[in-house]
């Protein structure tokens, strides 16, 4: 069980560094932070960049590229760019969205939008630095925040393209949920399910629920991998419940999550929660193992909701739309970190020349 809620920075969040200090009459203004990206195939690493980019100031403006630039930069995307555009409104430590944001940032983008810094995530953002860098008017407050890296990855690959391990924490559980308890006047509703690769059909169907009550208090139950496995076959889940446990909290519809929750919606569950609502899309209901309907003892009680969010899209949608671009985005990989690895060699170069510079100068 997994407290959500809305978003609070707590001091002990706040990234501490002589690099973002600023004199007392600033810190008394909003400071704005800018980040900016494609945001396709939105996840739980997508979200934690946001949340450490909100912890940096106070209001995030987060710019989403256009589907053209990034065909044009990168290959096609997945989703839509009013798909990705709405996943991004949806994660909670978003302020505000900019729809077809440049894909090279630079000063006058953040002067535009008044922003005071520009942050980034662990991937290489060379052009990015190059542009806001070269610039006249650079000013030590506007920093592009990253981390790079010139180790090579696994047999010689891009340490930023691939396969990686991910490794739950109870930390990162916390830096994800807010805490926030249920208040006197609110509906309980609670919703149960996979939340399989967290995408646009669940965040509509999340905030159709958010919209049944004046003061909703949303509670998601997610099931385990094994369970999930024996109602959808095939091999799911794709991503594990750490994974989707993540991704939930990061939705600003959501309050609290239950991990593991039971596949029945049952007595126990109903009145430790004190739940008011159960709610459940227009997907197939799987029955039970033993065969008997998981919300029989809500739709005794009358608080069971069937719910239309307009939005039919399933994660079979999404592996579907994969499959018919697989040679696409194949090409798109192999591209971008053919571009990486580039990089790497750059920086390699530059810190071997720098060794050999100074032991001339030693010497």
């Amino acid at each position: 069980m997994i407290k959500n809620g809305s978003h609070a920075v707590k001091e002990e969040d706040k990234v501490e560094s002589s690099s973002f200090s600023h004199s007392p009459e600033k810190r008394k203004r909003v400071i704005r932070v800018w980040c900016d990206g494609c945001y396709d195939m939105v996840h739980y690493g997508h979200s934690n960049q946001l949340r450490q980019a909100k912890a940096m100031g106070d209001y995030l403006v987060v710019g989403v590229h256009t589907d053209e630039e990034i065909s044009k930069h990168k290959g096609p995307p997945v989703f839509t760019q009013a798909e990705r555009y709405k996943m991004i409104r949806a994660i909670k430590w978003v302020d505000e969205i900019v729809e077809g944001a440049p894909y090279v940032t630079t000063l006058e983008t953040l002067d535009k939008y008044n922003c005071d810094f520009c942050v980034h995530g662990g991937e290489w953002i060379l052009w990015t630095l190059i542009n806001v860098k070269s610039s006249p008017c650079w000013k030590t407050q506007r920093i592009s925040f990253h981390s790079s890296s010139s180790a090579l990855g696994p047999k010689g690959h891009s340490p930023w393209t691939g396969v990686s391990q991910f490794l739950q924490t109870s930390q990162k559980i916390i830096q994800f949920a807010s805490g926030k308890e249920p208040q006197p006047g609110d509906t309980i509703i609670y919703v149960a399910g996979a939340f399989d690769l967290f995408h646009i059909g669940h965040v509509d169907f999340l905030e159709t629920v958010h919209k049944q009550a004046e003061k909703p208090y949303v509670i998601v139950g997610l099931h385990f991998d094994q369970e999930v496995n024996r109602y959808k076959g095939k091999n799911y889940p794709i991503m594990n419940i750490h994974e989707r446990t993540l991704s939930v909290l990061a939705c600003r519809y959501v309050s609290e999550v239950v991990i593991g929750a039971p596949y029945a919606v049952g007595k126990d569950l109903l009145d430790h929660f004190k739940v008011d609502l159960v709610c459940h899309g227009k997907t197939v209901v799987f029955p039970d193992t033993d065969g008997t309907d998981p919300y029989t003892e809500p739709k005794k009680r009358g608080v069971f909701r069937i719910l239309d969010s307009g939005n039919n899209l399933t994660s079979d949608d999404i592996v579907q739309r994969i499959i018919e671009n697989r040679l696409q985005f194949e090409a798109r990989n192999q591209k971008k970190e053919a571009k990486e690895m580039a990089v790497i060699e750059a920086l390699k170069h530059k810190e071997d020349s720098l060794k050999t510079e100074t032991a001339l100068t030693n010497n």
